[in-house]
C-alpha cells in the first residue's frame, strides 16, 4: 500500500496538469479564457429555454418548460461533448506521449473529467440565479441529482472510449459518428418525460440507459411530484459494461498510435 499511494499522487498530478493544458489549449489566456468551458453549454441551454418558452409557454404536458429544458439540455450537452472531445484524442494528443509520465489513458481521463465538471458547473451557473429569482423551483434531492449526473458521465465516458478506439482504426467510422448521434436523440430522453409516452413506447425507451439517467436526474430535480421511471442499478451495470469494452478497445488502439 505505501508503494501505491505515491503512484496515485503522481498520476493525479499528471491528470491535473493535462486538465490545465487542455483548458489553455482550447481557450487560451485571453479574455475570459477558462470560463468558456462553462459559458458554451450555458449559452445553448439558455437559447433553447427561450425558444421553448415562446413555443410552449410556461408548461408542456403540465411540466414547467424552463426546468425541463435546463435538466434535459444539460444532459444532452454532456453526452455530445464527451463523445466529440474524446473522439480525436489518440490522433491529436499523440504529441503529449513524448512525456515519460503521460499515457493515453491519462489524456482520456483528463478530457472526460473536464467535460463532466465543466458542464455540471454550467448547470448550476444557470440554476442558481433562476432559483434565486423564483423563475424555477429549487432542487428536491441533490443526492439523486448528482448521482444521476455521475452515472451519466460514467456511461458517456465509456461510450466515448468505444467510439474513440473505433474511430482510430477506421476513418469511415469517424464520419458516421455524428449522424448516429442525431439518430439516437429519441433514446436520450431529453425532449420528453417517459410518462408522456404510450405504454408500448415506454417499454422500449426504458431499455435506454440514457433515458434512465435522464429520468433519474429529473427525479432529483422535481421530486416525487413528477412521475419518473428509472433504475440506477441498470444504468451502472450498462456503464460498467461499456467502460470495460471501451478500455479493452482503447488499450488496443493505443498500440497503433503514431507519435508526432
Amino acid at each position: 500500500m505505501p508503494i501505491r499511494f505515491p503512484r496515485l499522487r503522481k498520476k493525479a498530478r499528471v491528470i491535473n496538469a493535462l486538465l490545465i493544458r487542455e483548458l489553455m489549449a482550447r481557450f487560451g489566456h485571453h479574455n475570459i479564457g477558462f470560463m468558456w468551458q462553462i459559458i458554451e453549454p450555458l449559452m445553448l441551454t439558455l437559447g433553447v429555454m427561450i425558444s421553448w418558452s415562446f413555443i410552449y409557454g410556461d408548461r408542456n404536458h403540465g411540466v414547467r418548460v424552463i426546468p425541463l429544458v435546463l435538466t434535459g439540455y444539460t444532459f444532452l450537452t454532456l453526452w455530445r461533448h464527451m463523445i466529440a472531445r474524446l473522439t480525436h484524442t489518440f490522433r491529436h494528443g499523440s504529441g503529449l506521449l513524448f512525456h515519460r509520465d503521460v499515457r493515453p489513458a491519462d489524456i482520456l481521463v483528463a478530457r472526460g473529467l473536464l467535460e463532466s465538471i465543466g458542464t455540471l458547473i454550467s448547470f448550476f451557473v444557470a440554476y442558481i440565479p433562476l432559483s434565486l429569482l423564483d423563475v424555477i423551483e429549487p432542487v428536491d434531492d441533490y443526492l439523486v441529482l448528482l448521482g444521476a449526473w455521475t452515472l451519466m458521465a460514467f456511461f458517456s465516458f465509456g461510450v466515448a472510449l468505444v467510439i474513440t478506439a473505433l474511430a482510430h482504426f477506421s476513418d469511415a467510422f469517424e464520419r458516421i459518428v455524428q449522424p448516429i448521434m442525431y439518430l439516437i436523440l429519441p433514446l436520450t430522453g431529453v425532449f420528453y418525460m417517459v410518462y408522456w409516452l404510450p405504454p408500448a413506447a415506454q417499454s422500449i425507451v426504458n431499455w435506454s440507459p440514457l433515458v434512465n439517467a435522464s429520468e433519474m436526474f429529473r427525479a432529483g430535480y422535481f421530486g416525487s411530484g413528477l412521475p419518473t421511471t428509472w433504475n440506477a442499478a441498470y444504468v451502472l451495470l450498462c456503464a460498467i459494461a461499456v467502460n470495460a469494452v471501451g478500455w479493452v478497445l482503447a488499450l488496443k488502439a493505443q498500440q497503433h498510435i503514431e507519435l508526432e
